[in-house]
């Protein structure tokens, strides 16, 4: 049954919605970048853009990669008010833990 739901149940349509915000976000400007932890967030970096390169999402801001995820395991959700996405992944560029950062755009759409 696992299969079968994977190609035509409720996993596919998340996954198939989960790509289009992906595909969404390849070149889009980045205002400033947030990193959220069990107890505080802040600031990991300001201007930059998202990068879609492969099967990898790269978050670019203060010229450096400052996260890093491939986009089958990557739980993407832009924030209610379309400012900005939430992404959570293993981070590739830090080692493989587990992250959640905010990247609010530079410009948004109402």
């Amino acid at each position: 049954m696992g299969i079968i739901s994977d190609i035509f149940g409720k996993r596919a349509k998340e996954r198939a919605i989960r790509l289009k915000i992906i595909k969404k976000l390849d070149g889009r400007a980045i205002k400033y970048v947030i990193e959220r932890l069990p107890d505080d967030e802040f600031v990991i970096g300001r201007s930059g853009a998202l990068i879609l390169k492969g099967d990898e999402l790269l978050v670019y801001a203060d010229e450096k990669v400052l996260f890093r995820a491939d986009i089958n395991t990557l739980d993407a959700s832009e924030l209610l008010s379309r400012e900005g996405v939430i992404l959570t992944a293993p981070d590739l560029e830090h080692g493989g833990a587990t992250r959640t950062i905010v990247a609010y755009y530079t410009y948004f759409m109402a």
